[in-house]
């Protein structure tokens, strides 16, 4: 199944500019598909997988020379999970100063060590795009709306990998497997992680608090370790693209909680899979959150795909007045409240429509958020 990424025509645009593309994002989400596509057809490549410890001991000793000797005659040089390997972005570096009619094309599956090595030594020698899960614009783009429509409750259950969309059967099975061999797959390999048995139980407790607002002293007095490890390793959890944040909004007004947090999963599969809950929706207690964390997700991936510098937060006070999403575009606010009923009673709370008069609002809910994500517009 070759579903179409929003992405693919602004990366193809790139090639050839003199910088290297940059493809991050998590395991499992099609980066390398989507390199071999733009790169089908073309003569000259050269593929180097850095998940086999031949390629990395190669590259993680390379000199330019050696780069010379590696690449040959080949015009296009793609470099696969390249956070495997130490000290990556100096010997990219070196393709790029040295090799200039090479075009680099490199993914990475955290930005852990990827984006500490590559960021310094390639300033302004690469592109960096974000590549996520199949996202609902491009898979009603390739079902249709309708059909798209008709699976929503199994997508808020399964989610969006492009392996558990390519075989519905086998979801189950393929989601254990992503979040079983895949999901700590570079986190354990990093130098941060001393207790890695406590990755596992900080995944299950955000899965469990999911929609909520996330405490880091309660959550260390749950697992028993002190907020400034559950703090790191939320942080690399971050990193990692298995977990995103979501900070308070503060503006004007005195009332409005300054220091709270939400996290939210990447994917809604991946978070099911981590408890083992694939009840289908009817039956479920944590629908609402569901929804809520597939409508951020979902929301995310279609402001990183067009570029916006939108910022966003959640918005409470300390009367428990709340909003479940607030985006700042420059100083312009737009405010949403998630409903999964089109039916259920949902407002924006005076007090912030009175304190930010000029705000955008708007209450999502089943029956209108394709807009919201992409859809349609």
């Amino acid at each position: 199944m070759g579903v179409k990424r929003d992405i693919t025509t602004i990366v193809e645009r790139k090639l050839g500019d003199g910088k290297a593309l940059v493809l991050i994002g998590p395991r499992q989400v099609g980066k390398t598909t989507l390199i071999k596509e733009l790169l089908a057809g073309k003569t000259g490549v050269l593929h180097l997988n850095c998940d086999n410890p031949d390629v990395r001991t190669r590259l993680e000793n390379i000199t330019t020379a050696g780069w010379r000797e590696l690449v040959g005659v080949n015009r296009y040089v793609f470099i696969d999970e390249a956070q495997r390997v130490r000290d990556i972005g100096v010997k990219l570096k070196l393709v790029t100063d040295e090799l200039p009619e090479v075009q680099l094309l490199v993914t990475g599956s955290s930005s852990l060590e990827l984006a500490n090595d590559i960021n310094e030594p390639l300033t302004g020698r690469k592109w960096e795009h974000h590549l996520f899960p199949i996202s609902w614009k491009e898979w009603s783009a390739h079902v249709g709306e309708f059909e798209a429509d008709t699976q929503l409750e199994q997508r808020l259950v399964f989610g969006m990998y492009p392996a558990v969309l390519n075989a519905p059967g086998d979801a189950r099975e393929t989601l254990r497997e992503i979040a079983g061999s895949y999901l700590y797959r570079d986190l354990l390999g990093f130098r941060g992680i001393r207790k890695p048995e406590l990755l596992e139980q900080l995944v299950r407790a955000l899965a469990l608090q999911l929609g909520s607002e996330v405490s880091l002293n309660e959550l260390a007095t749950l697992l028993r370790v002190d907020k400034n490890t559950i703090g790191t390793y939320l942080d690399l959890l971050e990193k990692a693209f298995i977990v995103f944040r979501l900070s308070a909004y503060r503006g004007n007004l005195r009332s409005e909680l300054a220091n709270a947090r939400k996290i939210y999963f990447i994917d809604n599969g991946i978070r099911n899979a981590v408890l083992g809950q694939f009840d289908p929706l009817t039956n479920r207690v944590d629908k609402g959150a569901l929804w809520e964390n597939f409508l951020m997700s979902e929301r995310r991936k279609h402001l990183v795909y067009q570029g916006s510098w939108a910022r966003t937060y959640f918005w409470r006070t300390r009367e428990q007045q709340e909003i479940d999403l607030v985006e700042d575009d420059g100083g312009k606010l737009s405010a949403f409240e998630f409903k999964w009923s089109p039916e259920a009673k949902g407002r924006i709370p005076l007090t912030f429509t009175r304190g930010y008069p000029e705000a955008r609002t708007a209450i999502i809910h089943r029956g209108n958020f394709g807009p919201f994500v992409g859809v349609g517009q």
